[in-house]
């Protein structure tokens, strides 16, 4: 959820940011810089969420898949039952 708050955070900043600089080099509005400051701010805001996740990842730990170990758990209870 962090991931999901800080990406979007990061895009409208990101696209702020980037519409300023183009006003200051002169380049008029249109589809084609629209299409840039979209392009430009996702990969900005989804690297800013790979880097939450990867800083939650260290800090964290790697999280344990419960349904991946749900067969040998079943088996293991299985097994125990007299």
């Amino acid at each position: 959820m962090l991931s999901l708050l800080l990406s979007t955070l990061a895009f409208f900043i990101a696209a702020w940011y980037l519409n300023r600089y183009l006003d200051e080099q002169g380049i008029g509005q249109g589809m084609t810089r629209g299409a840039l400051v979209l392009v430009l701010a996702s990969l900005l805001s989804w690297g800013a969420g790979a880097a939450v996740d990867w800083v939650q990842v260290k800090i964290d730990g790697p999280q344990a898949t419960p349904q991946a170990d749900l067969p040998e758990l079943l088996k293991a209870v299985g097994s125990a039952r007299p």
